[in-house]
């Protein structure tokens, strides 16, 4: 099969060519800027291909409801240029083939169980910390919908009780991704995480965050594996961080060796590194043509 990746984030499209096994043969990076100018960029890349099918993880909210009118639409996305951008119509218009659609964080669960650190599992479930926060899900099997699609990265977490900030979600203010994205970082402490590295009371706070979120998950999903991408978490020092405060908030609870003695084995960075939303969008691309 000869397969199109698209893996739409809120700063860059990622756009591939690939096949079912999740090799890639061609992959190119474009600013996200306004639909006409990205799409153009977008079509051309795809153009010369001959592609038979096209796979979609796309920042969101989205419609995945394949009945609704407006099933393939980007929908109340703060990137407002973007706002009810109808994407699988304007694929469609271009390429006449099957396109899988979904969010760019159930694909990349979807390219993490595949093909990379959840292989051979059943379940996992895919957080990235980054420009936003965003977290996909497979159960059972299957890529998690429900009434829209998950949206964990907007939970309301309990506040550090020595934090004053007030957060950044223009929706919910202090929710998980107004405390704990790589701009809450940036607005909380003044500088971009990177600037920050040595600084251990930022990333004590910013795991203090992600940890109770992430037990959350644990407790209502009970995935097999967790794995934890973006930008923010290049800081590999966070890592074992997030791993001490899962601990102390599930409090001995769950009692099983993954969260127990195995932790660093259980919550893990992504076994494709920086390809496991554009391997999930080549899923999707193979789904969708089967």
């Amino acid at each position: 099969m000869i397969l199109g990746a698209i893996e739409a984030g809120g700063t860059k499209f990622v756009c591939a060519v690939g096949d079912e096994h999740g090799r890639i043969y061609k992959r190119e990076v474009f600013p996200t800027t306004v639909p006409e100018e990205t799409m153009a960029n977008v079509i051309e890349f795809f153009r010369p291909h001959g592609i038979e099918a096209i796979g979609v993880g796309s920042f969101g909210p989205i419609d995945l409801r394949p009945s609704s009118p407006t099933y393939g639409y980007i929908t109340s996305t703060p990137k407002q240029a973007w706002t009810n951008f109808d994407f699988v119509g304007t694929l469609k218009q271009h390429f006449p083939v099957p396109i899988g659609f979904d969010t760019d964080v159930n694909a990349a669960a979807l390219g993490e169980l595949r093909w990379g650190a959840a292989q051979g599992l059943d379940s996992c479930l895919y957080m990235t910390v980054g420009t936003g926060i965003g977290v996909g899900a497979v159960v059972e099997g299957r890529l998690l919908h429900g009434l829209i699609h998950p949206e964990m990265g907007h939970i309301v977490v309990r506040r550090h009780p020595d934090d004053a900030f007030a957060g950044i979600c223009p929706y919910h203010g202090d929710c998980l991704e107004g405390m704990a994205s790589g701009p809450a970082i940036e607005r909380r402490w003044g500088k971009k995480g990177a600037e920050l590295a040595a600084r251990n009371e930022v990333w004590e706070l910013e795991a203090f965050y992600l940890a109770q979120a992430i037990a959350d998950y644990i407790l209502i999903l009970s995935p097999e594996k967790v794995i934890v991408g973006g930008g923010v978490m290049k800081q590999t020092h966070v890592l074992p961080l997030v791993h001490r405060y899962v601990q102390e908030w599930l409090g001995g609870y769950i009692q099983h060796e993954a969260v127990l003695t195995n932790i660093e084995e259980y919550i893990v960075l992504p076994g494709l590194g920086d390809n496991a939303g554009i391997s999930g969008a080549l899923a999707l691309a193979a789904a969708a043509l089967e």
